[in-house]
């Protein structure tokens, strides 16, 4: 992968198998049953569903992109690939520079942790040391807005409270690549345009 290149995906897939329940009548589903017990097979049929099949493309260091289709098209499973919460079951992917992923409320947040507790965490979990977060702890509680919560469990954070620290703790600590999906929908429209500049700053390298 060249030097300017942030993301490539070559014929990316990701399969996953659908079961169905056999229907019929009570005496049919009486032999089905029985048939299954004795086969232990769990019943019904499989089907493969490719949520994506032969996605391939690339993006360079410094470019916003975002991925456009209907309900169901794969985009999310396309992130959590990209963000390694799963794997794909064909094709390659290369990622060049520290990731850091917003994909749902909460995602990354242990329940029982302060959401002080949490900055760390996640700091740590991008390879970043105390001293380094420590350094921008101020800045991500600020921006956030959470500050007088900030020794509450996350677990008793509302949905918005969740997302406004989950998105300030992934822009401040330092990504070379930041994967948002639909999360920011549930922040009021003042905090999505603060999300938009910051999103703009981490992509100039700022």
């Amino acid at each position: 992968m060249s030097g300017g290149t942030a993301i490539k995906v070559e014929n990316l897939g990701k399969k996953f198998i659908i079961g169905h329940r056999l229907e019929g009548d009570l005496r049919g589903s009486f032999s089905q049953r029985l048939r299954r017990l004795m086969a232990r097979d769990g019943g019904g049929t499989r089907e493969e569903f490719w949520a994506l099949k032969d996605v391939s493309f690339e993006i360079k260091k410094g470019e916003a992109v975002g991925i456009i289709g209907r309900n169901g098209a794969g985009k999310g499973t396309l992130l959590k690939i990209l963000s390694r919460i799963t794997d794909p079951s064909k094709g390659r992917f290369e990622i060049n520079g520290r990731v850091s992923s917003l994909l749902e409320v909460g995602t990354g947040f242990h329940p029982e942790l302060t959401g002080r507790e949490n900055i760390y965490l996640n700091g740590t979990i991008l390879g970043m040391r105390r001293a380094e977060i420590r350094k921008k702890f101020d800045a991500i509680v600020d921006f956030s807005g959470v500050e007088k919560f900030l020794d509450t469990p996350v677990k008793h954070y509302s949905s918005g409270m969740k997302v406004r620290l989950a998105f300030s703790v992934a822009a401040h600590l330092e990504p070379e690549i930041l994967i948002i999906d639909e999360v920011l929908a549930v922040g009021d429209a003042e905090f999505q345009r603060k999300c938009l500049g910051k999103m703009d700053e981490v992509s100039k390298g700022e």
